[in-house]
């Protein structure tokens, strides 16, 4: 039998134009998805992209694989009826924080709670950009836009805190332009099977430029960012000198050295079944306020990797235990079933 050839990033870019504002961060997202695919061992007409309304939902005219460019905030349900319909279809859903967390929030829940076996990237560039500046559910207090001249003072949505609510099998966090670490945290996306939510950090140069700054200037960085390495203890700074400590049920930032030992850290574990200690993290904000002390780093890589019955699994055994109990069935019977009208 012939071995297909892996795909190349070539093979994956379409001849339609790019229409993205110049240095935006979903450029980069672009690239290293085409990246992730070239390694991931699915052939392009196994491959789908659906998206709702909104910059990031350009994506599927952007990759040369199967795509749908669909309505707003309904791009989980269409992913759904795609994914049931083509078992053999690894399915990506493309969509903002603004498209799948206001009009698209239900959706998403349900797709995440069910399980189905999606992949879901998140932009989140804290704003709603292709209706040019207005804050969105993820907008952080403060944050002036067109709709909020003052500053919103909505308490916004946390995405990781949301699909870990929803039981989403696999979490996830990662920065447009923290390459490697982006390509790296596709490609466990693609491996999972189930529910797969990944939320990347995206730069909107237009409206709200450098919100992610403290995540991506090489000089403080280090001492805002705590990377999950799965079986590591919790370590961060500049100098790894700081860590992550549990203090009864109350995280704490504490000095190696000085205020413990580092086999005194929290150590990650992204298997665990019990999602408490995954969605203990991802609470922990960058507060950007002045003269407010942010004791936390913000956490990225892979918050939770759980392997659970995915829907589509499960709806094969009922349909399964189902024919075998009545079986196959007629849809002529099914209309003739309970009580019927001839209508004349």
């Amino acid at each position: 039998m012939a071995t297909a050839l892996p795909l190349t990033t070539k093979e994956l870019t379409t001849d339609q134009e790019v229409r993205w504002c110049p240095g935006c961060g979903d450029y980069s997202i672009l690239a290293q998805m085409k990246k992730a695919l070239t390694t991931v061992g699915v052939p392009r007409e196994k491959l789908a992209f659906v998206s709702g309304i909104g910059c990031s939902s350009r994506f599927p005219y952007y990759m040369n694989t199967y795509g749908f460019h669909t309505i707003h905030g309904r791009a989980p349900t269409f992913a759904t009826g795609l994914r049931l319909a083509n078992p053999d279809l690894q399915v990506w859903v493309v969509t903002g924080d603004g498209d799948g967390l206001s009009i698209g929030g239900n959706h998403l829940i349900h797709a995440l709670r069910r399980n189905v076996d999606l992949k879901v990237l998140l932009f989140n560039n804290e704003i709603y950009g292709l209706t040019k500046g207005q804050y969105s559910p993820a907008s952080r207090m403060g944050t002036p836009s067109k709709t909020s001249p003052g500053g919103s003072f909505e308490t916004p949505v946390r995405p990781l805190s949301l699909a870990l609510a929803a039981e989403a099998t696999f979490v996830a966090r990662t920065i447009d332009v923290d390459v490697q670490h982006l390509v790296s945290t596709l490609q466990k996306a693609a491996a999972h099977k189930g529910s797969a939510f990944v939320e990347i950090y995206q730069n909107c140069v237009i409206f709200n430029d450098e919100v992610y700054k403290y995540a991506t200037d090489k000089a403080v960085k280090a001492d805002n960012i705590l990377y999950l390495e799965h079986g590591k203890p919790m370590v961060f700074g500049k100098d790894k000198s700081k860590g992550i400590r549990l203090n009864g049920l109350k995280p704490e930032v504490v000095t190696i050295g000085k205020d413990c030992q580092i086999d005194d850290l929290l150590t990650h574990d992204e298997n665990s079944e019990e999602p408490t200690l995954a969605y203990l993290l991802s609470r922990f904000v960058h507060d950007q306020k002045a003269g407010v002390p942010n004791p936390f780093p913000e956490p990225v890589g892979v918050f939770r990797n759980v392997r659970k019955p995915t829907y589509e699994e499960q709806l094969d055994t009922r349909i399964k235990t189902a024919t075998e109990k009545k079986g196959p069935g007629k849809i002529e019977d099914l209309f003739k079933a309970e009580d019927v009208w001839t209508v004349s």
